[in-house]
């Protein structure tokens, strides 16, 4: 059945023309004459059946309708404009679009992905922050690394590594003093991870130890959030130290605590069965799997 789609040259001459809520604009963006962006608007709207504009003595306004779909139209024009530019800018390669938590991201991955790229040169790897599952229909991710128990429906898991966080402040916060245990750790604030919910309740009952508000206190998203927040002397984060290492050499954040604990969930790369494979995806998940080793080998010497 043939889509019901307006022409493309109306789409973009109504685009431009919401953006500027003017014809005359638009046709000099276009570099076109104003009469045939108005054709244009005019045959969008013959059929649409819908009214875009309201013309008035000072030029042209969006009607409600024309500025709900300026905003739909808008979104999906860039869309075509990125994926275009990226057929355009990646022939004779392959491209992997990699979905991730963001601080495990900027700390662990990126640091070490160019020995990737460097052993496959014909591939482009993307990457886009994540934070929680989502469904791999709905997006074009080719994988993903998140942080859970593993159980993704339809995925194959590879596991990565655990998280093992500890208690970590500025110095100002606890100064002149080095060392805490971990009583007096429940006395200051404690600042919350909004994916790790219960990390600090983990932590304690790892103690023996109950803590009324171990719920309690400023929550926020991101690792790296949270490192900065304790930098700034807000509390005291519970934050892996492979993703602050700059952070722990330069003093600007201390461990007053060493007591760890490894929970139920880890990092794992996760590929939809539809996609188990490719070559690509296959190359990638023997280099990041390996390195992970790796890693947590030279972590246990």
């Amino acid at each position: 059945m043939r889509r019901k789609i307006p022409p493309t040259q109306a789409l973009i001459c109504f685009e431009s023309s919401a953006r500027h809520e003017s014809f005359t604009k638009a046709a000099e963006e276009l570099s076109l004459t104003q009469s045939a962006v108005c054709r244009q608007i005019a045959n969008l709207e013959e059929f649409l059946d819908v009214q875009l504009f309201r013309r008035t003595r000072r030029g042209v306004k969006l009607t409600e309708a024309g500025q709900t779909y300026s905003r739909r139209i808008s979104v999906r024009l860039d869309a075509v404009e990125r994926d275009t530019l990226s057929v355009m800018g990646n022939q004779g390669t392959a491209t992997l679009e990699l979905a991730l938590v963001p601080t495990f991201g900027t700390q662990w991955l990126l640091p070490r992905l160019n020995q990737f790229l460097r052993a496959q040169p014909q591939v482009t790897v993307n990457l886009t922050n994540r934070t929680r599952p989502f469904l791999f229909a709905d997006t074009e991710f080719d994988a993903a690394i998140y942080f859970g128990d593993g159980d993704w429906s339809g995925t194959e898991a590879h596991f990565l590594m655990k998280e093992s966080p500890v208690p970590v402040c500025s110095p100002a916060l606890i100064g002149p003093r080095e060392q805490l245990g971990p009583e007096a750790i429940a006395q200051l604030p404690l600042l919350q991870q909004t994916t790790r919910p219960y990390a600090w309740r983990q932590w304690f009952a790892s103690l023996d130890m109950r803590v009324e508000h171990d719920l309690n206190g400023t929550r926020l998203e991101l690792f790296s959030m949270l490192a900065q927040a304790a930098m700034c002397g807000m509390g005291v984060a519970l934050i892996p130290p492979f993703l602050i290492r700059n952070e722990l050499e330069s003093g600007r954040l201390i461990n007053p605590c060493a007591h760890s604990f490894d929970s139920d969930n880890a990092y794992y790369l996760v590929i939809p069965e539809r996609k188990a494979e490719s070559a690509t995806l296959q190359a990638f998940r023997d280099w990041v799997v390996g390195e992970a080793a790796g890693y947590r080998a030279s972590e246990e010497n």
